[in-house]
């Protein structure tokens, strides 16, 4: 009679090392932001990208609320509370010659997330990928259906 055994293995990550920002030169992140919706994989296709481009020196270690407030300071649209940017990473498919879009995480202005603490380097991110960010501004008030009528 045979034995039917589990094993465990547990994720052995190393911990994220600091970098020296002083040191280490920075990386050109190229981020292409878009109003309610992430841009299709197939607008980076042939060497194109979208025409919305902001370029960022930054490094590694920059967390995704880092990222947001320097969106905040070019956009002043993004800048009301309640807005949300959702991340990701358009990077090239190395079996086709086409890109992926994978989502990395949400931030929201004005309000704590459990993504703001998120690095472009513990999402794998590699230098020469792009970011693609989905803005949405807050939701203003009660929608049409929930307001109450007037008597008359």
């Amino acid at each position: 009679m045979a034995t039917i055994g589990s094993l465990i293995v547990e994720d052995q990550r190393e911990p994220e090392k600091p970098i020296d920002r002083e040191k280490t030169c920075p990386l050109l992140l190229r981020v292409f932001c878009s109003l309610g919706r992430h841009h299709q994989t197939m607008e980076f296709a042939r060497a194109n990208t979208p025409a919305n481009e902001l370029q960022i020196y930054t490094w590694m270690d920059a967390t995704l609320k880092e990222l947001t407030s320097l969106v905040k300071e070019v956009n002043p649209d993004a800048r009301k509370k309640g807005t949300f940017f959702d991340f990701a990473i358009v990077y090239p498919d190395p079996r086709t010659p086409t890109y992926r879009l994978r989502e990395i995480g949400t931030t929201c202005c004005g309000k704590k997330s459990t993504d703001d603490n998120v690095t472009l380097a513990s999402k794998k991110f590699q230098i020469g990928d792009y970011l693609d960010i989905s803005i949405s501004p807050p939701r203003g008030g009660p929608s049409p259906m929930m307001r109450s009528r007037r008597p008359y």
